[in-house]
Parts: C-alpha cells; sequence; structure tokens
C-alpha cells in the first residue's frame, strides 16, 4: 500500500452475515452497479490507520445493504475482526460523474460564500442525508440544503461553493 495514494470510502462494513464470512456493509455511493466491479480494496479503522489489502469475491445486494465476501475471509471469526471497518478504493479509481454531479467527499472543506455579499459562511465540514437534495453542514452550525436553487455555482477544484441564501435561513439553523 503506498502512502501518496488518496484513498475514498465506498463502505463501511457492519455485521456480520451468515457463516461464510461475509459482512453487511452501508454503501456509501447511491450506484448499485459501482461495486459489481470491486476488486481489490483497502480497509481502513473508522480512525484512518490501515488495516490491509483484500480481494473482493463478491458483493450483492439486500435490503439496501452491500453484502462483501472478501478472499480468505472464510467464517465467521475472520469476519467479526473487520467490522466496523471503511472500504476504500483509491480516489483515481472512482467512477466518473455526469456534469453537475459531486462526490459527498470532495464538498467537504469547501469554502462557502454567499454570493449576494461575497461574505465567506465557512468550510463544509459534513454531509447529511436530509430528504432529497442532502443538507451541507457549514462550520457554526448552518445546514444549507444542497439543492440548485441555492447552491449556485459550486467548483470542487477551487474549493468553492456560491449559495444565494434564503431569507431567514442563516437565522433558522445557527445556534
Amino acid at each position: 500500500m503506498s502512502d501518496s495514494i488518496e484513498w475514498v470510502a465506498v463502505a463501511l462494513l457492519g455485521r456480520t452475515r451468515g457463516i461464510r464470512g461475509e459482512l453487511a456493509a452501508v454503501p456509501l455511493s447511491g450506484d448499485a452497479d459501482r461495486y459489481e466491479t470491486l476488486k481489490g480494496v483497502e480497509l481502513f479503522t473508522r480512525e484512518g490507520a490501515p488495516i490491509g489489502g483484500f480481494q473482493v469475491e463478491s458483493v450483492r445486494f439486500h435490503d439496501a445493504k452491500a453484502i462483501f465476501k472478501f478472499a480468505g475471509v472464510d467464517s465467521i471469526d475472520e469476519a467479526e475482526a473487520l467490522q466496523g471497518a471503511e472500504v476504500r478504493i483509491p480516489r483515481s479509481e472512482r467512477k466518473a460523474l455526469d456534469p453537475g454531479e459531486y462526490f459527498q467527499s470532495d464538498l467537504v472543506g469547501c469554502e462557502v460564500v454567499d454570493r449576494a455579499t461575497g461574505e465567506p459562511l465557512g468550510r463544509v465540514i459534513s454531509w447529511m442525508d436530509g430528504g432529497g437534495a442532502g443538507l451541507l453542514e457549514v462550520e457554526g452550525g448552518l445546514l444549507l440544503p444542497f439543492a440548485k436553487s441555492i447552491c449556485v455555482s459550486v467548483d470542487v477544484n477551487a474549493r468553492r461553493i456560491d449559495v444565494n441564501l434564503p431569507e431567514g435561513l442563516r437565522e433558522l439553523n445557527r445556534p
């Protein structure tokens, strides 16, 4: 494993499933087809420490969970040791997106700027599922719906999101 590789989490491993060493996982991509092409992945602890590389034997979906089977993980005991791990791939292997689509991980860290005033509102610190559009959590507790009518310009290369804030939104969800 190279230290110069940038890794992206694509799933979070949860409980074991069955007796053959399978693990149920929360997929972090809405594209189920993406998982069918996974071959080699790296597993990391939630704290970011590397566990090691694994070959993916299969991934199937059941009840909105991805069921992973890794080569060499053939028992419940072996699978239990991997519970809670993040499944990651190199950033360079991410699926190409259509124009106007963004990876959630690329939005985190972007500076949010009020388009009307030019005032910086803070950096995106996380993504929250909040219905159809999702929510950007900005430093200081501001929650912004990730909707085209609000997030009018997104430039992940420049690490900037220009927003048109609806009247009263700032006051509504700031502590």
